[in-house]
């Protein structure tokens, strides 16, 4: 039986006395609590060392929270600087509001990841194709903390399963949006499935599997993303360029880079998990990744 209507939440914040219970942010933490769990078992399961993912993430999730700010403000800045501005300059520090972008968690969060690969002799193409899967599920999860916020909604519908919005939010009387977290919710849950079945049958390497996840993952956030509207005042504010959302452009330079990779790598089985660099008397179980789960 099809929905009428998708509702949105009455409120996605609670308080435990004087301490806010924000649903966003727990959206985020379930996600890469998430992520971590499965890379972790992955990474075991491939011959890797207990506890090393869970240490390589602190670094990973804290520059990338960074990161993923960063790449908000700056195609977003005219949300909080400017005489579009709708919100005051300090607010862009609020991240619990919402605004955090997946390509500046990547970019910058693998920044981090690099720098504990290097210091701990790991190979961060095999952490890399070890964690894939796992931040495909937690994106997944966190999705749903832009339906508690009531933002990132598409343009208005008429399916059967269109997202009620606030007029507080932008939303209009007697008006239903595509519910793109959603869309890219599921999309996420597939291309998560699709990563581990594809890692069980061919040989990856060299990072193969994660250039695989940002073609999956780009592919589908560039249509999700043609769908979106940032309404303020009735009007779609997003910064385009030649008619498409600087985030489009940055899915397109994405899923290209990750084809060339793909293309002129070689798949290595099994995958050396420790660097040339690494110490001597590593075991050769602590060496080697095999295809795996």
């Amino acid at each position: 039986m099809l929905l009428a209507s998708i509702p949105s939440p009455a409120q996605g914040v609670w308080h435990l006395g004087f301490i806010p219970i924000r649903a966003y942010a727990l959206c985020f933490i379930i996600g890469i609590a998430f992520g971590i769990w499965l890379s972790e078992r992955r990474w075991r399961a491939r011959g890797g060392e207990k506890g090393a993912i869970h240490d390589i993430a602190v670094p990973g999730v804290v520059f990338g929270l960074i990161g993923a700010r960063l790449y908000h403000l700056i195609t977003d800045w005219q949300t909080y600087f400017g005489p579009r501005a709708i919100k005051e300059p300090y607010q862009a520090l609020f991240i619990w509001e919402g605004g955090l972008s997946i390509w500046g968690a990547v970019a910058l969060g693998g920044v981090g990841v690099w720098l504990s690969c290097r210091r701990r002799g790991l190979s961060l193409a095999a952490v890399a194709d070890a964690v894939a899967p796992g931040i495909a599920f937690g994106q997944a999860i966190a999705r749903w903390g832009n339906w508690f916020n009531q933002e990132l909604y598409g343009s208005p519908t008429t399916l059967p399963w269109g997202l009620e919005i606030d007029q507080a939010h932008g939303g209009q009387p007697g008006v239903l949006y595509h519910p793109t977290f959603l869309y890219e919710s599921l999309w996420n849950v597939a291309l998560g499935f699709a990563l581990i079945l594809a890692g069980r049958r061919f040989a990856f390497g060299t990072g193969r599997l994660f250039a695989l996840y940002v073609a999956g993952y780009t592919a589908g956030r560039f249509w999700i993303e043609g769908l979106r509207i940032d309404p303020v005042g009735g009007v779609d504010h997003a910064v385009t360029l030649l008619g498409l959302r600087i985030n489009q452009w940055t899915s397109i330079a994405l899923f290209a880079g990750a084809l060339v990779h793909l293309w002129t790598t070689r798949a290595k089985e099994p995958e050396k998990i420790m660097t040339p660099a690494s110490p001597p008397d590593a075991t050769e179980e602590a060496r080697r990744v095999p295809n795996g789960p």
